[in-house]
This record gives C-alpha cells, sequence and structure tokens, in this order.
C-alpha cells in the first residue's frame, strides 16, 4: 500500500505575487470551462526548485508500511520526494542504509507527468515510466520538456526484510500535481540594459517562511542563463550579511556590497528588490549596507514600489491604443476611425504596420508599414514618423508584422523568413544578428517583449508552426537575438503570438482534434498552457495582438473583436463587428 498523506498543517500563506496574481486572474477570465487544451497538445505546467525549508509545510507523506512490494516502496520514494522539509527525512526512509546517506536531493529537479506507471520487470528492479513535463536546474531556472518519455530503473535489495532503492537518481522526482502543491511561482527580476525596466525571471521556490531570503540568494546570484546576456544584475558581487528579516509587510535586507560600487548601483539594486519582493506581499523593503542605511538622496529607508513607479515590467503609455487595417488602411481601434495623415487615408496599401512610442513623451512616434508585393514583385517596408509621410526603406519577399518595445524608440521585422531587421527611429535600416534563426526553420511572426529583452518567434516546421523564445543581446553596437528555445513543443499550428505582459504570451493555434484555430495563453518558460474561449466570435480568429493592460484583439472574419467581460465583443459595445484585420499594439 502507498503511504498516505498529511494534511497540510494549518497556517496564513502569504499573499500571492502580483504579477502572478494577474495571471491567475486573467487565467481564470479567459478560460472557457475548464484549464484543457487538445489531447495533442496537452496541459504544460511548468516547474522550478529552491532549497526546502525546516519546517513542515505542504502535504508531507508517511514512512513505509511495513511488507510493502517493490512497486509500492519505489511510489513511496516519488510520493515522499514532494515533501517540503529539508533534505526530505521520509523520502530516504524509502532508500537503503547507504544510499540514504548519498542521496543528493538538491540536484535539481525531474518533473513528470501524473500518470505515471511503475512495473517490476525482475525482482528487484522496477521501470518507472512517464511523460517528462521538464526539468529545473539547482537555480530554480525550467526547461520544458520536448515530448520525451522518461524511462529509469530502480534496483531494490531486501534490507532487513523489506524493501529499499539502492540506486535513486541524484535531484528530485517530482509529479505534477505534487509539484504544483509544493511550489510556488515567483519572479527574479532583472534590469534591462537601458536601466529602465525590470525584467523577471521566473523561478520557483517552496512556499513558507524561507521564501523571501530564498528570493534574495538567488536574485545575487543572477539571471538564468536563458536571459542572462541581455539583462544587467546591480546586486552582482553583492553579499547577504544575515537572513532577510520581516516585520509585518516590511522585509529587510541587509548587504554587503564590493568596496567599489556606485550609488547608481545602489540605486538599481534597490529598485531590484524591491519590485522581487513585493511579490511575497511587502508593501516595504528597508535596503541596509553593511547594517547601515544606504544614505542615497531621494531613495527613502523604507522603499515600496510606488518609489520605483517607472522600472514597472508592464508600463503602458496612455497613447498606445490598438490599430488594425482595413483595406489597406490604419485604423484606431478605440473609436474605429482612420489614424492620422496618409497611412490611415490607405495612401500605401499596407497589409501590416508597426508603431513605436517615445520614451520621453509616450507619444506615438514612429511608424514601419508593409505595402503589399505586385504581382510577381516585392513587398516594400515603408518607414516614417507617425501621422507623416511613410518613405520606403526596404524590400523583401516577405516581411512578418513589425513590432517594437516601450524602452526603445524602434521597430522590428523579419525579411524573407530569416533576416531579422530593427529600423531606429529616424534611422536607415539595420540587420540583426540572429545566427541560430535560419538552421531552425522559416520565421512566419516574431514580436519583441513590452521591456525589449525577449522575442517570440513562429517558426514553421512540418506540422506547422512553432513557438520559440529568444533573448536580445546588445553588446556595445552589436544587437543579436539568441539562446532560442521552445516554449511549448506541444502545441503546433500557431499561426500568431503576441505579449499580454511581460511574462504571458497569448498565441493563437490549430486544434487538431476540431480543426479549429483557438487563443491560449502561456508563460514564457512555457508554464500553464491554458485554452482561451473563443466565445462571441463569428468564426475561427486569424491575427492576434496584446499588450499590458490592454484588452486582447484579435481578427476573425475579416472583422475586429476585443476580449471584454470573459467573452469576445465588438470594439464599439453594442454597435455591429467593425471590419478589421492585422491587429497590433504599439509599445
Amino acid at each position: 500500500m502507498s503511504p498516505r498523506l498529511c494534511p497540510r498543517r494549518p497556517g496564513a500563506r502569504r499573499p500571492g505575487a502580483r504579477r502572478l496574481g494577474a495571471l491567475a486572474a486573467l487565467v481564470t477570465v479567459l478560460v472557457s470551462g475548464c484549464s484543457t487544451v487538445p489531447s495533442s497538445s496537452p496541459t504544460v505546467p511548468i516547474t522550478q526548485v529552491a532549497g526546502p525549508t525546516d519546517g513542515a509545510v505542504g502535504i508531507e507523506p508517511l514512512p513505509p508500511e511495513a511488507g510493502a512490494t517493490p512497486e509500492e516502496v519505489v511510489r513511496g520514494f516519488i510520493d515522499a520526494s514532494a515533501s517540503s522539509v529539508r533534505n526530505h527525512p521520509v523520502a530516504r526512509q524509502y532508500l537503503s542504509e547507504e544510499a540514504a546517506d548519498s542521496w543528493r536531493d538538491s540536484d535539481g529537479v525531474t518533473v513528470l507527468s501524473g500518470d505515471y506507471a511503475r512495473v517490476q520487470t525482475q525482482p528487484g528492479i522496477v521501470e518507472v515510466t512517464a511523460n517528462e513535463v521538464g526539468t529545473v536546474d539547482e537555480r530554480g531556472s525550467f526547461t520544458v520538456g520536448g515530448g520525451e518519455v522518461f524511462v529509469r530503473n530502480f534496483t531494490l535489495s531486501d534490507e532487513s526484510g523489506e524493501w529499499r532503492i539502492t540506486d535513486p537518481p541524484d535531484g528530485l522526482l517530482l509529479l505534477e500535481p505534487d509539484f504544483a502543491r509544493t511550489y510556488e511561482p515567483v519572479d527574479a527580476y532583472f534590469l534591462d540594459p537601458t536601466g529602465t525596466r525590470v525584467v523577471p525571471d521566473p523561478r520557483y521556490l517552496v512556499d513558507g517562511e524561507a521564501q523571501p531570503n530564498a528570493l534574495v540568494e538567488r536574485l545575487i546570484a543572477g539571471p538564468s542563463p536563458a536571459i542572462a546576456a541581455g539583462v544587467t544584475n546591480p546586486l552582482a558581487g553583492a553579499a547577504l550579511r544575515s537572513t532577510v528579516s520581516t516585520s509585518g509587510q516590511t522585509a529587510t535586507v541587509d548587504l554587503t556590497f564590493p568596496a567599489d560600487v556606485t550609488d547608481a548601483t545602489l540605486i538599481g539594486a534597490s529598485g531590484q528588490l524591491v519590485w522581487s519582493l513585493e511579490q511575497l506581499g511587502f508593501q516595504s523593503v528597508v535596503v541596509l549596507r553593511d547594517g547601515q542605511e544606504l544614505g542615497l538622496s531621494d531613495v527613502p529607508s523604507e522603499q515600496g514600489v510606488g518609489d520605483w513607479a517607472a522600472l514597472d515590467p508592464d508600463a503602458a503609455p496612455a497613447d498606445a491604443v490598438g490599430h488594425y487595417l482595413v483595406d489597406g488602411a490604419l485604423y484606431r481601434a478605440a473609436d474605429g476611425t482612420p489614424a492620422p495623415g496618409p497611412a490611415g487615408e490607405a495612401a500605401y496599401g499596407l497589409t501590416a504596420a508597426g508603431v513605436s512610442v517615445d520614451t520621453r513623451t509616450g507619444a506615438l512616434d514612429w511608424t514601419v508599414g508593409v505595402s503589399a508585393a505586385p504581382a510577381g514583385g516585392l513587398a516594400t517596408l515603408l518607414a516614417g514618423p507617425y501621422g507623416g509621410e511613410l518613405a520606403p526603406a526596404l524590400t523583401g519577399a516577405s516581411f512578418t508584422d513589425p513590432t517594437s518595445a516601450a524602452p526603445r524608440a524602434e521597430v522590428w521585422t523579419v525579411r524573407n523568413g530569416t533576416e531579422v531587421i530593427r529600423v531606429p527611429s529616424g534611422g536607415a535600416p539595420q540587420t540583426v544578428s540572429a545566427t541560430t534563426l535560419s538552421g531552425l526553420g522559416r520565421t512566419s511572426e516574431f514580436q519583441l517583449s513590452p521591456d525589449g529583452v525577449r522575442a517570440a518567434v513562429v517558426i514553421e516546421g512540418p506540422q506547422g508552426g512553432q513557438l520559440y523564445v529568444g533573448t536580445v543581446v546588445r553588446d556595445e553596437d552589436v544587437v543579436s537575438v539568441r539562446d532560442l528555445r521552445s516554449v511549448a513543443p506541444s502545441v503546433r499550428q500557431i499561426v500568431d503570438v503576441a505579449w499580454r505582459n511581460a511574462g504571458l504570451l497569448m498565441l493563437l493555434a490549430g486544434d487538431p482534434s476540431t480543426g479549429r484555430t483557438v487563443p491560449y495563453t502561456v508563460g514564457v518558460d512555457g508554464w500553464l498552457l491554458t485554452e482561451v474561449t473563443d466565445s462571441g466570435l463569428p468564426g475561427q480568429p486569424t491575427a492576434l495582438a496584446a499588450a499590458p493592460g490592454r484588452q486582447p484583439l484579435v481578427s476573425a472574419d475579416d472583422t475586429m473583436w476585443q476580449f471584454a467581460g470573459g467573452y469576445w465583443v465588438t470594439l464599439v459595445r453594442g454597435a455591429p463587428p467593425l471590419r478589421g484585420s492585422a491587429p497590433f499594439y504599439p509599445t
């Protein structure tokens, strides 16, 4: 018999993270019925790990029962690995004496599907088979599984009349439901290269009182390898002098910094700490240097997110309203009227467009559009000021929909499916290095994250479009896109993608079980792939737009729709649908 589970100890949980709470609220509103996706695209939860606490937090398993079979012992070991108690003492009771002493439970996590199989293939050998959801390294960074099947043989010996495992794999094997109960997603925030926004780097921490200290330790250790080259870490070289202390809704972080640390670095570290710890319910953070206040002008001793509002990863300028196209003309989604200037008068026959925002004023600044190719000819990339005349900048067989990111006044596109181009405001087009992109296939969609540090890329393959996320790296005058990685490998036939916020993607993908195209959301690291309702749409959506703080837009049956109140509605409530396609949001 497998071990019984003890109930969670009573006690109040810390308030959820602001970003994660918003994500959960979005999922609650968007999901149609329950969180399901087609059978060929199963829900993909994500995993990451931090060191367990000393206390019993969560559901704690009981030790092995007398006379347990080898299959029951292996099952009990996997169940007990979900314990949040440091060193997993219950799990070690399923091991032989020698294995219990040598097993390293801190060497990352492998997350398995809950419907795994345990079969004794021969006396003392139990084979475990499961779908591998993903793996988590020691930093708590998740890598989504690529559809691999996990197979592992456990060897057991008869020790004092009871079966015990002699060769446990180092690290933890956790079933997805157990992981979800024990670990909580938290963003470690780093700074974008301009120092104007914090950038989320998802981690997963054991739920409990050790979270604040664990989070600060991970900030000091630095960003995950996937985005390390695209962000800066003001806390690099710092060290905790003592455990992060908490009192009510205030956290105190006492650090030692390098002797040559600058005030600018201390300021950046303060904002980084405040935004990160705010997720755990702290309204204020006290940052000390060697036990003393930082002594920085304009930085209060107790800092809150309001003191660092400028670093908001999801800030959206008031003028950044949705746009779309009607018969080659640029329209505004707010009222369904043409945009100013020749672009709004169909002067260029646009098939796609993008607009950047002036980072100083928040006004719409630079427009890049794609003019349809004549029969047998080339498409033209046009550029110019918003509301003004657009001039030819490049030609090519094809261009992806232009995209922009708030920290910089520039618009990006991909020419001919392989060449990444950026067009700075008022400047000439420049090629972006993306050496691994062409090797993956032809790019059909390319969208920058709101902070400009990541790029979501749809690459065509034998089974349709697949989603990748890469990192934008700026090294002096060289700009590149690196570290492209699949974040939703179970989903095929992706036709469009957009950024709901800095840590959440929205996409349109085919559902093989129904032959329909439906919306989904998925975390930037692949976590929580969730189908979104298409209730209210007149037909299948063909294009998508999303942005922080804005209602998602789609085009369906050549008409425009926005998501509001849990279903899709017309742009003007109560009015007939407006014609349109190719929606986008300026950022």
